[in-house]
């Protein structure tokens, strides 16, 4: 008969070697990241409707009003790696809930805001640093429940995205209209406090990287062998979602200044949106609400189109980046109401096509284990695209007053985004060659 030891060091085991279940209570972890990104990004690409309205009151230039979004989408970005460790620390639920909190204690401070440098410091870095604290350790755990799914777990995650604009940017017009937009922002610090729901529906999921005790480990006595133990495996955890050494890894690091143009033109078209339509004369929350529809239909369509796996993903992430900045190279030319329709609905349909693979491309540059660190610096060197991607537009749109000057430097930076990918993908190539010629 085997000992109680042996035995339960083989259950332990057995513990540790259950994989992603594509399913079951995935499905729940699929539905919190669904609203964590509504009520971050969701949020940020819907703001274009406070925008107009806070360039109105402080009589603030163009550039400086976007550096609100801009400073909270880079402190959501350098705040990933810290949301990664203090996961691995405490727990996914905890720091979400904390994020949910901080949220909406920016929100509502920024509400009372005398000038632009306290709307930085409450909804740029206070909310973004919640923002970031939610989204990073709920992408994550999708990333852990899905394997054969994954692409199309991360594309119906994103849509929470595109949803959630569709549905606030009517409300926060209806909100601002009625209460003024100090009004709306409080109602807006009210509605993030949902992000502390969605922490609480995390569950951590066992998975095979960590590593099971050596038979005989739990024989040993001792306070001092006890807390070194615990301090390894604290270590650990901590190198899981601090792994430095990316950095020593090329094809992460050309994957990662991809991140970094394509940050550039990420953000400014959702913010200046709605002022580029208002100064062609046309209601801009209609057009917000096209994009978003089509920008659902593309997050989920082309994310099903990943899942068969007809083409490497990173080609099709490099075919969606260039139509996305062909389409925003065109914008300027859209006067009537029906052409700037027409490029609303592209944009959202290669938008959506885009971000609904990009964290499926990165897990399979890294792997799935190292995902969670990954994901972490990825957003780090990606931060500096999204602080300077809409101070950039609005500064052309000041110097040349015409807000159609920022959707050109988006589209060029995408462009230049997409040559990375090029060369990633011939990286992939010869490293693929190699392997064949070791396996001869």
């Amino acid at each position: 008969m085997d000992s109680p030891v042996k035995s339960g060091t083989v259950q332990y085991r057995q513990q540790f070697t259950v994989g992603p279940p594509d399913g079951g209570y995935g499905w729940f972890i699929l539905l919190a990241c669904f609203l964590v990104f509504g009520l971050t990004f969701g949020v940020i690409k819907a703001f274009g409707v406070f925008y107009m309205e806070i360039h109105g009151y402080f009589e603030a230039t163009a550039t400086g009003t976007s550096w609100i979004t801009s400073i909270a989408v880079a402190t959501i970005h350098c705040g990933a790696p810290m949301a990664s460790a203090l996961s691995a620390r405490y727990s996914h639920r905890a720091v979400v809930m904390i994020g949910g909190l901080l949220s909406c204690v920016g929100m509502v401070a920024g509400a009372y805001a005398q000038n632009l440098v306290q709307l930085y410091i409450t909804v740029g870095l206070l909310t973004g640093f919640g923002y970031a604290l939610t989204w990073t350790p709920t992408v994550t755990m999708v990333g852990w429940y899905f394997e054969k799914r994954r692409p199309m777990a991360n594309a119906l995650a994103s849509a929470g995205e595109c949803i959630i604009t569709f549905l606030f940017t009517p409300l926060f017009q209806l909100l601002v209209d009625h209460y003024s937009w100090r009004g709306a922002m409080l109602v807006l610090g009210g509605l993030q406090l949902n992000l502390c729901v969605c922490g609480m529906l995390l569950r951590p999921l066992n998975t095979p990287t960590k590593m099971p005790p050596k038979e005989g480990t739990v024989e040993r006595t001792g306070k001092a062998q006890a807390q070194k133990a615990r301090k390894a495996e604290l270590w650990s955890k901590v190198l899981r979602y601090v792994d430095y050494t990316l950095i020593t890894n090329p094809r992460f690091m050309v994957y990662s200044m991809f991140g970094v143009f394509a940050a550039l033109g990420f953000f400014a078209p959702a913010l200046f949106l709605v002022p580029y339509a208002r100064s062609q004369g046309y209601q801009a929350t209609a057009l917000m609400s096209i994009s978003a529809v089509l920008d659902l239909t593309g997050r989920v369509f082309f994310g099903w189109v990943a899942n068969l796996h007809l083409v490497e993903m990173v080609q099709q992430l490099t075919a969606t980046v260039i139509l996305l900045g062909i389409v925003l190279l065109l914008c300027p030319l859209a006067s009537s109401f029906l052409e700037l329709a027409a490029f609303s609905s592209a944009y959202g349909l290669v938008y959506g096509a885009t971000v609904s693979i990009h964290i499926t491309v990165l897990a399979e540059v890294v792997g799935v284990q190292r995902l969670g660190s990954a994901l972490g610096f990825f957003m780090l060197i990606r931060s500096s695209g999204g602080l300077l991607g809409p101070p950039i537009a609005g500064f052309l749109i000041d110097k040349m007053s015409d807000y159609g000057t920022g959707f050109l430097m988006a589209g060029v930076a995408l462009l230049i985004s997409a040559l990375f990918l090029l060369l990633l993908h011939q990286m992939n190539r010869r490293a693929q060659g190699s392997a064949r010629t070791g396996h001869v």
